[in-house]
């Protein structure tokens, strides 16, 4: 199963990994690969505690995700 992650950065420069189809599902890194590996954690552990309770997946889908400066 493939999800959609976003990542940002903080104030301090730290990377922001965020699941989009997981709500609440968030780690981080101080490297790009550091958070991308996080996120893979914290994904599999959702996954896991969803299993457990005998709860359904969350997935939302997104048609479209892009970057929008204000």
């Amino acid at each position: 199963m493939d999800f959609q992650v976003a990542l940002s950065f903080d104030e301090d420069g730290i990377f922001i990994a965020e699941c989009l189809n997981l709500p609440g599902c968030i780690s981080q890194g101080k490297t790009r690969k550091e958070a991308l590996r996080n996120i893979k954690d914290a994904i599999r552990g959702y996954l896991k505690s969803l299993k457990k309770h005998r709860e359904a997946v969350p997935i939302k889908r997104f048609s479209e995700i892009m970057a929008v400066r204000a």
